[in-house]
């Protein structure tokens, strides 16, 4: 069934608003799931009422989504919707009215730096494969190094290019949600691992992190390896490179580096943003408190 209003909107979001594939994607299938939610009963876009999206919002408390899902699937109808009206000459969006369950407060899952240790060592440990090339591992090693010394979102360490390297600076250009660039510098180790990659592997222009293929890597090939190195380490919960992410801003802050500096290196765009991991540092300090104090209890 084809919309045209739906594809004028993703347009948008793709071509004017810089939107990443995955937002896109997310956005997709939450407009596309309500309207073939409605089982043939959908009256138009232009003709859907407030009362239409509280009783969408009630079906999808009472399966017991997630409020996370709950609230992204409504951001992607109130950017619809903006659109609508200021592109598309509706009077008014039928979503502006709907109030939302809050979201949960949940503090990000954090390595501590003993387990980032054991984890970033362990890709120079592992046997090759007979049927993989000798670099695999160097790239493995240099992927997580980079992870946790630059804060990366995995869109982001898997769009770069030999280019954005400075090793002179020691610096690396990102390029960020919205198309915005920053500058991050790169630690030492994380060098010393992209050089002896880059050196072993033979890469010397486009992708910096290719496949077997020699093909710019995928997000599945990260999420694997990551699964992969994690089976062999110690670390008792499940891990992301998001959660690499979270820990590299926590350590940050537990080290005394200030919110702005920390905003920055993310690449944030609204400080409240990053305040979440004040919390974690919080919740870090009073932990090592009850722990150590000889009477914290």
């Amino acid at each position: 069934m084809s919309d045209d209003l739906v594809s004028d909107f993703l347009h948008f979001m793709e071509i004017e608003r810089s939107a990443s594939p995955r937002t896109i994607t997310n956005y997709r299938a939450a407009i596309i799931g309500y309207r073939d939610s409605r089982e043939g009963d959908f009256p138009g876009w232009r003709d859907l009422t407030a009362d239409d999206f509280r009783a969408w919002l009630f079906q999808m408390m009472k399966a017991d989504l997630a409020r996370s899902t709950i609230r992204l699937r409504f951001a992607a109808m109130r950017s619809f919707y903006k659109f609508l009206v200021h592109r598309r000459g509706l009077a008014n969006s039928p979503v502006a009215d709907v109030q939302l369950p809050k979201p949960e407060k949940k503090l990000p899952v954090v390595l501590s730096i003993a387990q980032i240790d054991e984890l970033l060592s362990i890709p120079l440990t592992v046997e090759v494969a007979k049927n993989s090339p000798a670099w695999l591992p160097l790239r493995d090693a240099a992927i997580l190094e980079l992870f946790y010394s630059c804060g990366l979102r995995i869109s982001e360490l898997r769009s770069l290019d030999v280019k954005d390297i400075d090793f002179i600076s020691e610096n690396l250009r990102v390029v960020g949600k919205g198309s915005k660039e920053r500058m991050i510098p790169i630690g030492q180790p994380a060098i010393n691992a992209i050089q002896r990659y880059q050196r072993e592997a033979a890469i010397t222009n486009g992708p910096l992190f290719v496949s077997k293929r020699r093909t710019r890597i995928t997000q599945q090939a990260v999420d694997q390896l990551l699964k992969k190195y994690l089976k062999l380490s110690s670390i008792p919960f499940d891990i992301s490179p998001h959660k690499l992410r979270h820990s590299f801003a926590t350590h940050m802050l537990d080290a005394g580096a200030d919110l702005r500096s920390v905003q920055s290196l993310l690449g944030h765009s609204s400080l409240s943003t990053t305040q979440i991991y004040t919390h974690v540092t919080k919740e870090r300090l009073r932990s090592a408190y009850d722990d150590a104090h000889p009477r914290a209890k």
